[in-house]
């Protein structure tokens, strides 16, 4: 296509001009940009040379006439933006949760799917450069047959960042919504996209947040902390989301007879004493990525040469391709949004490009956090007391 691609872009904090960014690095070209607050979408769009700025998400479809439309708003705003662009015509770039529930992600990926639109869902640290060369490492046979997978992390978040989305469910919040969702998308990236089985645990850890106003960006919300939590005049809200879950799975792969078994803990609040970690092992070895979204480095463990007996961790350097197409841009978040678009814009003109995950992987996710956070695998074993 000789014509740069239109997208019109629907959220203006961090992920707003994050995914501006994306699209001008992928080759398209952002028209316009919606938002909650007249003022403050304008000023947005003034900085990030945006030409249309607006309020009323219907109007600026019809009014831009966009191509691709992104949406970087929280999941519980989701629903009813993407449903309208899908009817108008247009692909769709989702970042994750795709939306608050199973049974909306459905209705939607139904939608994309009879519209016969293109749809990219942004679980996007599976592009994380070690991430990838684990991938071709399992894939080249250097750890055997992979037998299980340990997913650890531990974030030690402020207990009070002020009230906001990710405290609410119904916003989209929850550290399955917007931590488990990557880590999914990392382990089946690399051992395989079929989720046989689930089951988990979610808790609460917080409990209240105070609320304060003022708060449009999500990466500055550490600024709004209170001076003073004891004033008698804060206010509080209630969290009604997970901040801590275990979750064990099961994965079918092509590199193993059996199912693959996936351990993911994660500790939203709780401090870390050790380095948050992934590890894939295998029946003649092991591969070790530190970084709880895989940041590295990577460490390989073959054993000895009898194979697979626990033998010394090596680090495995970046293979230089993979490291020559990693975008060029500060953060992991960034550059991981700009791998993902690169394909979906392929996708759109024709190109022939890799499997990317799209509204059908962004429904299956929000139906296993659901079954997730109903807690119930528990055994009760009162009688055997």
């Amino acid at each position: 296509m000789s014509e740069k691609l239109k997208v019109l872009v629907h959220g203006t904090g961090f992920a707003g001009e994050g995914h501006t960014d994306a699209f001008r690095y992928a080759g398209a070209e952002v028209i316009g940009i919606v938002g909650r607050t007249d003022g403050v979408v304008k000023e947005v769009a003034r900085k990030m040379a945006i030409p249309y700025a607006g309020t009323n998400w219907q109007q600026a479809l019809e009014e831009c006439q966009p191509d691709i439309v992104s949406i970087a708003t929280p999941g519980g705003a989701h629903f009813e933006p993407i449903k309208q662009a899908i009817n108008h015509g247009c692909h769709v770039f989702c970042d994750k949760p795709l939306a608050e529930s199973g049974s909306t992600s459905s209705e939607l990926y139904q939608l994309a799917k009879e519209s016969g639109v293109k749809t990219a869902y942004a679980a996007s640290f599976r592009y994380m450069p070690y991430i990838i060369h684990a991938k071709t490492l399992v894939a080249a046979g250097a750890i055997g047959e992979p037998l299980e997978v340990e997913c650890i992390s531990h974030f030690n978040l402020e207990r009070d960042i002020p009230f906001g989305w990710s405290h609410r469910k119904e916003d989209g919040g929850g550290r399955l919504n917007n931590n488990f969702t990557h880590m999914l998308s990392i382990v089946t990236s690399v051992v395989g996209e079929k989720i046989l089985s689930i089951m988990g645990e979610v808790r609460d850890d917080l409990g209240r947040a105070p609320i304060v106003d003022g708060v449009h960006n999500f990466k500055t919300r550490r600024e709004y902390i209170p001076d003073d939590l004891s004033d008698p005049s804060l206010q509080w809200g209630q969290s009604n989301v997970e901040w801590s879950y275990t979750v064990l799975a099961q994965l079918e792969s092509e590199y193993a007879t059996s199912p693959v078994s996936v351990l993911f803990k994660h500790g939203g609040l709780h401090p870390r004493f050790n380095e948050d970690h992934i590890v894939f092992y295998g029946s003649e070895g092991a591969i070790y990525i530190k970084g709880h979204y895989g940041s590295g480095p990577l460490y390989l463990n073959k054993g000895g040469n009898a194979g697979w007996d626990g033998g010394e961790w090596q680090e495995i350097a970046l293979p230089d391709g993979i490291a020559a197409d990693v975008p060029d841009v500060d953060g992991d978040t960034e550059r991981n949004w700009r791998f993902l678009i690169k394909k979906l814009i392929g996708d759109i003109n024709g190109e022939e490009v890799a499997s990317y995950q799209t509204f059908k992987e962004g429904s299956q996710y929000q139906e296993i956090i659901d079954i997730i956070r109903k807690n119930g695998s528990w055994v009760n074993l009162r009688h055997l007391q």
